[in-house]
């Protein structure tokens, strides 16, 4: 029996863009000729899957129609959700939506994690279905080389070649018990799940009975469009939004971990997607993009529709001037170093992996008072993206207007 693949879609970026922003999720940029929602795609095109099913809102449709035609997927179901409730009711209804049989394995996949090694991921699934059972669940997790406590992990008892037991769950630690559950070889928990469709309800029936009633009336009372699912709107907006972790995982006593080691990246923050493309960029590109200026230096690492992606050397004991934007907004997330930074009247020192942002219009200005470079991801959305919007107030080098 092929494996029903169901990509979940409908989140709205906001590790990227706060939810004021409203800018394009992280699952439809345009990386130069490739999204992640279109690498999932390519992903479940093997001969082991099924047709998929996409659970996304209607904010989506179109993209999410957009990408299905593109990556020449002609058969599937789309499941809209009336309103955001997390990761549990998504899995759940998609569940009761296949029209597959009830033993049918069912893989759900996040559409923010590019996987380096298909072939191994693949394999690994298929080792893996003939465990399946009527009641249990399979997660994935991953070796990491950058821990974060941004994450959550998993730790596991080994009880067969192919079984093993997930014991505990950690849900973003800190990073003295990262340190700690590192050493006792914890995976970090990717957010895929390998699961049978009966597995899924029995699961569902026990631990939530109520979502389980809700989503069961929200399947049946939904309308079906050329295969596009609409949700009923009365049903889904009594369920109470929560994660397949947090409803299922923790509570299931049956759960058990496929241990990846593959190349593996989350572009979920801008701080990976930093990484990523300092590590795939070449070099004589770096050097084509690196702008020196008094104070340091700029790298433009990538320039996407409505933002840039930029990466800021302030030199020890230098001052960006104080400014402003009429056409941009800035987010920065520190890398290294401990920047003071003036927005407006405020001033404060900021630390290795805290955020910032500065809306359009905003005075504002970094110094680095040390005797160390400061780095800092800076991201620039608007309608204008050019060195000409600054307005200078302040300037140690004598560039104020």
């Amino acid at each position: 029996m092929k494996i029903k693949p169901v990509i979940l879609c409908g989140g709205a970026g906001t590790r990227l863009w706060s939810e004021s922003e409203k800018k394009l999720p992280k699952q439809f940029i345009d990386w130069g000729g490739w999204t992640l929602f279109g690498k999932t795609l390519e992903r479940i095109k093997g001969s082991i899957f099924d047709y998929p099913i996409i659970t996304t809102n209607a904010a989506y449709l179109k993209l999410v129609k957009k990408y299905l035609k593109k990556h020449k997927i002609k058969k599937y179901q789309i499941m809209l959700e009336p309103f955001k409730r997390n990761t549990a009711p998504a899995i759940l209804s998609s569940a009761l939506i296949q029209k597959g049989y009830n033993n049918q394995p069912m893989l759900f996949l996040p559409s923010d994690n590019l996987i380096g090694d298909i072939n191994q991921f693949n394999k690994s699934i298929s080792t893996h279905k003939k465990c399946l059972s009527k009641n249990n669940i399979f997660i994935f997790g991953n070796k990491t080389i950058s821990p974060s406590s941004e994450y959550g992990y998993f730790l596991v008892k080994k009880i067969s070649k192919y079984i093993n037991k997930v014991i505990r769950f950690i849900e973003k630690p800190d990073k003295n018990k990262l340190k700690t559950i590192l050493k006792k070889k914890a995976y970090m928990n990717l957010g895929m799940f390998f699961i049978r469709k009966d597995s899924i309800i029995a699961n569902f029936k026990k631990f939530q009975k109520k979502m389980y009633v809700y989503c069961d009336n929200a399947v049946a009372r939904s309308k079906n469009c050329n295969n596009i699912y609409y949700l009923n709107k009365s049903s889904f907006r009594k369920i109470q939004p929560i994660s397949f972790d947090f409803a299922i995982l923790e509570k299931a006593k049956n759960v058990n971990g496929i241990k990846l080691n593959i190349p593996l990246t989350d572009l979920g923050n801008w701080k990976e997607i930093w990484k990523f493309f300092k590590e795939h960029i070449s070099k004589t590109n770096i050097r084509k993009n690196t702008y020196y200026r008094p104070w340091g230096k700029y790298i433009n690492l990538y320039s996407g529709k409505g933002f840039l992606l930029k990466e800021l050397v302030i030199n020890p004991k230098s001052s960006i001037s104080l400014q402003k934007h009429h056409y941009r907004s800035e987010r920065w997330t520190i890398i290294s170093g401990k920047p003071k930074i003036t927005i407006n009247k405020s001033k404060l020192f900021k630390n290795p992996n805290d955020t910032t942002f500065i809306p359009k219009g905003t005075v504002h200005r970094i110094e680095n008072l040390f005797n160390t470079s400061v780095k800092i991801i800076e991201v620039q959305t608007g309608p204008i993206l050019k060195e000409t919007d600054i307005v200078r107030y302040r300037d140690i080098y004598g560039r104020a207007n």
